[in-house]
């Protein structure tokens, strides 16, 4: 009996693990929903895309997408992160995709893969490899022969592979839905009838791919069946399919926005997010992806641009470093699981509208079973309503909604946070070797031409058709000869140098002496550098060092977008002024280390170091070599380059990428210090970092260091101070609550996620990270307190037991639940006015 059990037992386990690995079927759709075997889905979709992360990083990304109510993981195929020459493939490390997408199917989830694989998403050149510019006739993303031929060949190479490892759900794996090109509809009308054609023509080769799952195209309004046409933007409750035999997807809901070195830190708060969320499902959608759900990093050089950053986290529900972002992650997680109780009457029911007053609407689901769901939304974007509702009331906050999964009880408020905030804090840890200071060592590169010139010409050439995207650098020199008997030596004054450019950033050298840098996106207007420059009597070398700062992304015949200098003079010279743009110029592509590769392997001991206890600041073109120790501890780990000017860096030859502290250009008033997440989200809406670095921290992976000797190696391009460089690690130092007494319970959701309890006492919960606890109550207050976490403040009704009743519940917990009840706190406090509970704790 005993062996039986045990080989029922056995069965059980492996019949569980195989529905784990092992989720696919047919997928059809109609216009209600996708069906997968015979079965409608309502699904929650993540965003990840593999190459902004690491492999040691992607199974908790994917698992905490999938804690925070997400059925669906989607991601972009990175074409020139595959195809790095012509036939040339690349599938390893972060672009391991197959491993990537086994990841996702491990954890139980389904995939949505973007073949594009034109992708855009803020990603060098779009995605497209730059090589394929330079293949004679080429134009993008039209009826153009070549290009159509290239993209046939990798869209059909990506879907063998995908065959190969059985990865479709025709197969049983978890690709369910593909996506051919991106958000096309925006462009077609510049490419003209060839446009057209393309859209047709691309709908129709992936169709012909044979996969056996559907067929996607985002934004592409004369999508041919039987291709779905899908919404990209903040809100889509509004969209509708341009068939009504397609179901209503919505590709792309951004819960932030990217950010661009010298701009603002955008932010889109959690209410916001939720309530276009609800909106959507309210309004017959049936497949839903944030993007992103976790942004990460864009490693090397892969940031578009120009200017895109390094960091790519999008205040995404999970950061760049990969923990959750508290509230948001856990807000959503309330709100999909309050989705996810109506899914059954949601796909299988009728729908009706009712008007309940002015802006407020509820949108009602019945079944022929008797369930029934309701969405109460209030539109307005100032003002909260009290409506009636199925002969109850209900207390509808403005820009809301309220989902009733039972027409009964309102069990989540889109505008009513009731998840907890973590405090996080980068804390910084020096560079050690071996437990002590580290050495660097140091190797300055010639301001000029090194080696053999690649080429002399007259006057400027476009940066990017001469640099192809190997290198952010090009050097351009020329010399001037200055007489003795110039005005501005015997006065000491000195000369401006004037240098119109197209794009993106430049250095400005005179015999060697660096004299100053400009920047600035030239792809609609030129932008000026203007600087005095040191010359003497004599022979004197200008060499100017311009930048690409990431290739364009997207737009129409964005491939011919060029970039570098237009003309160069110098003005203040007894003659007027000398106009450098029609001299002979001596170019030299790339710096000498980047083409030695310093950084990695063998071409470390390829040159000659310098070694220094102290190194040289403000010293522009160096490198900097040092062996550190792996920071202490396991929390994630950036690099604080706020004291660098700019450039790029690597850890044991992996890429961090392109580093530039540079400060937002932006004045205080230009920010906010509290959003109002009332009214339509615009990417200037919560902006805040005015005046402050763009970006101060990069990511540096976990998995990239060596338990020790490990090789940080920095090239510093204009000048800053080494010394000052240091690790820092993302950690949780602690959490906060701030519930109100109208706030719906999450603990009206049973665990069971189908039935509903009615107990309305709204619950504050505290929880630490991993195995740390609450330490202490830095601030608690039960009344009208203001502020938000980390600065919270007690109001004028305060009830003086706020702090014992926290402790008591919470010290020394990993986490815990505060009810807002009669036994905990003097309820009547405040009479007439909505009472909270704001609660910050400390975690250790």
């Amino acid at each position: 009996m005993k062996k039986l059990c045990f080989l029922v037992l056995c069965f059980f386990f492996l019949y569980a693990s195989f529905f784990t690995l092992v989720l696919g079927g047919n997928v059809s759709y109609d216009s209600r929903s996708l069906i997968i075997d015979g079965q409608r889905k309502l699904l929650i979709s993540a965003s990840i895309h593999y190459p902004r992360s690491v492999p040691a990083m992607w199974p908790g990304l994917v698992q905490a997408a999938k804690e925070g109510g997400a059925d669906v993981i989607e991601t972009y195929v990175f074409w020139n992160g595959h195809e790095l020459s012509p036939g040339n493939y690349y599938f390893g490390g972060r672009f391991d995709l197959v491993k990537f997408a086994k990841i996702v199917q491990q954890a139980g989830m389904y995939l949505i893969l973007r073949i594009g694989p034109f992708v855009a998403a803020e990603w060098n050149y779009g995605g497209v490899p730059v090589w394929l510019h330079y293949i004679p006739g080429t134009v993008f993303r039209t009826y153009n022969e070549p290009f159509m031929y290239h993209m046939q060949r990798f869209v059909t190479y990506i879907v063998n592979l995908m065959k190969q490892e059985k990865l479709f759900a025709s197969q049983g794996g978890p690709i369910i839905l593909s996506q051919v090109e991106n958000e096309y509809g925006f462009y077609e009308r510049f490419y003209g009838e060839g446009g057209k054609k393309y859209a047709q023509w691309a709908a129709k080769m992936a169709v012909a791919q044979n996969t056996g799952v559907p067929w996607i195209m985002c934004q592409q309004w004369d999508a041919p069946d039987p291709v779905i046409d899908t919404c990209n933007s903040f809100y889509c409750d509004q969209f509708q399919p341009t068939s009504p035999n397609r179901p209503k997807i919505w590709t792309e809901n951004w819960p932030g926005w990217f950010k661009t070195f010298g701009a603002r830190d955008p932010h889109r708060p959690a209410e916001d997010v939720a309530y276009s969320v609800a909106r959507f499902f309210q309004k017959g959608g049936s497949v839903h992806n944030y993007y992103m759900y976790h942004g990460g990093t864009n490693f090397g050089r892969t940031a578009g641009g120009p200017f895109i950053t390094t960091s790519y986290d999008y205040d995404a529900p999970i950061d760049e470093y990969g923990l959750p972002r508290l509230p948001k992650w856990g807000h959503l997680k309330e709100l999909h699981r309050a989705i996810k109780l109506c899914e059954a009457v949601l796909l299988n029911g009728k729908s009706v509208n009712i008007s309940l007053g002015p802006l407020v609407e509820a949108d009602v689901y019945t079944d022929s079973s008797g369930a029934c769901a309701a969405f109460i939304a209030n539109v307005d974007d100032k003002n909260d309503k009290t409506v009636e509702f199925r002969n109850a009331s209900y207390h509808v906050p403005a820009w809301s909604v309220s989902i009733l999964p039972d027409c009964k009880n309102a069990v989540f408020n889109t505008a009513k946070v009731t998840s907890h905030t973590n405090v996080v804090a980068m804390v910084p840890e020096k560079l050690q070797q071996s437990g002590k200071g580290v050495k660097w060592d140091v190797l300055k590169e010639n301001a000029g031409i090194w080696g053999k010139a690649d080429f002399v010409k007259n006057g400027f050439v476009d940066h990017i058709n001469t640099t192809k995207d190997t290198t952010d650098y090009l050097w351009h020199t020329t010399s001037i000869s200055v007489g003795e008997n110039e005005e501005f030596l015997k006065k000491g004054t000195k000369p401006v140098l004037v240098i119109e450019s197209k794009g993106h950033a430049l250095h400005a050298f005179v015999n060697q002496e660096y004299q100053g840098t400009g920047t600035g996106n030239g792809t609609h207007s030129p932008f000026n550098f203007t600087s005095p420059i040191s010359l003497n009597a004599g022979k004197n070398e200008i060499a100017l060092l311009n930048l690409a700062v990431g290739l364009p992304t997207a737009g129409p015949f964005y491939e011919f977008v060029g970039a570098g200098l237009i003309s160069a003079k110098i003005k203040g010279l007894n003659n007027g002024t000398l106009d450098l743009s029609s001299y002979a110029w001596t170019y030299k592509i790339g710096v000498q280390g980047e083409h030695l590769q310093i950084y990695q392997g063998g071409g470390l001991n390829s040159v000659n170091w310098t070694s220094s206890s102290k190194p040289p600041k403000g010293q522009p073109l160096t490198w900097y070599k040092a062996i550190v120790d792996a920071p202490t501890g396991d929390e994630p780990v950036g690099l604080d380059m706020l004291h660098m000017g700019k450039g790029l860096a690597w850890l044991n030859g992996e890429e961090i990428g392109r580093y530039w502290p540079r400060k937002s250009e932006f004045k205080k008033e230009d920010c906010v210090t509290e959003c109002d997440y009332r009214g339509k989200f615009l990417p200037d809406k919560c902006d805040t970092g005015c005046g402050e670095p763009t970006q101060q921290w990069y990511h540096v992976p976990r998995s990239w260091f060596k338990p020790s000797g490990n090789v940080l190696v920095i090239f510093e391009e204009k000048g800053g101070n080494p010394s000052k460089i240091r690790f820092v690690k993302r950690k949780v130092s602690g959490a906060c609550a701030l519930v109100a007494e109208d706030y719906p319970s999450v603990g009206l959701l049973s665990q069971g996620d189908d039935k509903i309890e009615n107990n309305n006492t709204p619950l504050a919960r505290l929880a630490c990270p991993g195995d740390a606890v609450i330490s202490a109550v830095k601030f608690a207050s039960f009344g009208t307190p203001s502020g938000t976490c980390g600065s919270y403040l007690k109001g004028d009704c305060h009830d003086p037991n706020s702090s014992v009743v926290v402790e008591k519940a919470c010290l020394n917990k990993n986490e815990c639940v505060v009810k807002l009840s009669e036994e905990n706190f003097k309820t009547n406090l405040c009479p007439g006015l909505t009472r909270k509970l704001a609660v910050e704790a400390v975690c250790s």
